[in-house]
Order: C-alpha cells, then sequence, then structure tokens
C-alpha cells in the first residue's frame, strides 16, 4: 500500500531570525523551609554553559556576558569536568598574581590558570537534595562560604552526572533580600536573623 507524500511548502529564513533558548521557571519568590528544587538551576531543563581549559579569561568574560551566566563549567573536548570558574574568580587577585608569576600579558591568561579544579570541588547528591530545603542550601553555601554549589546525580555505572547548580546570587533574588556566605549560619534562626538585617 503506497501513500502520496506531500512536499511542504519552505520560505526563506528572515534576517534577524533568532531560536529558541531553553529557560526554567523558578518562583520568583521563595522562603527558607521550601524544597530545595525550587531555587535550583536543573540542566535537564536549561542549558550548561561550558569552556575550554585553553580558552582566554576574556573569553571567558564575554561567554558569561553574552550567556547571563556568573558561572562556566570547565570541560574537555569529551565533555568531562576539569573544573568551573566564576565571574569572582574573573575579577579576583588571581588572574593578576598568574601574570606577574608567568611573566605574561593579562590577555594571556587562561581558564585553567584560574579557575576550581575538579579535585577541589564538592557537590551535593540528589538523593540528599530530595529532602533538603532552600534554609538547607543557604546554610551549606555559608558553611562553606560558596557562591554555588553543583547537584550531581548517579548513572547506571555510578560515574556522577552534573544535575544541576545552586547560585547564591539566584537564591538571594527569589529570598527578595542580599544572602551572604562569608559567614555560618547553621540554624533557621540564625538565618532568620541574617535575612533580617
Amino acid at each position: 500500500m503506497s501513500r502520496n507524500f506531500t512536499v511542504i511548502p519552505n520560505s526563506p529564513l528572515h534576517k534577524g531570525a533568532t531560536f529558541h533558548k531553553p529557560r526554567q521557571a523558578l518562583p520568583e519568590s521563595v522562603g527558607l523551609e521550601q524544597r530545595a528544587s525550587t531555587v535550583m538551576t536543573d540542566f535537564t531543563i536549561v542549558t550548561a554553559y561550558t569552556i575550554f581549559p585553553l580558552e582566554t579569561i576574556e573569553a571567558a568574560r564575554a561567554k558569561m556576558i553574552h550567556r547571563g551566566v556568573r558561572m562556566l563549567l570547565v570541560v574537555d573536548d569529551q565533555n568531562h569536568i576539569l573544573g568551573l570558574i566564576t565571574s569572582t574568580d574573573l575579577s579576583s587577585e588571581r588572574p593578576m598574581q598568574v601574570v606577574r608569576t608567568q611573566g605574561i600579558r593579562h590577555s594571556d591568561v587562561m581558564v585553567k590558570d584560574v579557575m576550581t579544579p575538579r579535585e577541589k570541588l564538592q557537590v551535593l547528591c540528589m538523593n540528599e537534595l530530595e529532602k533538603a530545603c532552600v534554609g538547607d542550601i543557604v546554610a551549606t553555601l555559608s558553611a562553606h562560604g560558596r557562591q554555588h554549589a553543583l547537584a550531581v546525580e548517579r548513572a547506571q555505572d555510578n560515574s556522577q552526572i552534573i544535575r544541576g547548580m545552586f547560585s547564591i546570587t539566584q537564591i538571594s533574588r527569589q529570598l527578595g533580600t542580599q544572602v551572604e556566605t562569608a559567614g555560618v549560619a547553621g540554624s533557621f534562626a540564625e538565618l532568620g536573623v541574617e535575612l533580617g538585617r
């Protein structure tokens, strides 16, 4: 039994055409006792942006600005995680230290020179996060003085896959107040004091 197929009409692509970008709709406002997932950027929904270690920090800065993010995963050509680089790394003293110690120009400083390598990264397990709330995430970031935390799940072969990320900037926006991660806040009472300032 044969069927006649129809040729679909086509037209030229117009100048200025763009494309769909995946967006995760996080709630605008959250409370400390809500589920942690309400403040996690989920990489099954939105794209995780990456950079190679031999790209310059200026390329990293441009990519962050263009993508509207403050962190990039540093990967090899097989997408294995080598580390991460944040906007804080780019504006820290580290690039200037590299310039002085290596005797190179600032424009020649590479991502690998200032990134946080994989060996120094701590991750949160999705199994634990299923029971966690926003306050737990804030307490964890505060306890470690971190701006970001990566969340991982396990593949069938027991390897880790980065599932998402928590950002203190995003959490502050959703809580409606600036959260500082320099101090250690271990309880909801301490968090309440911090958030009440």
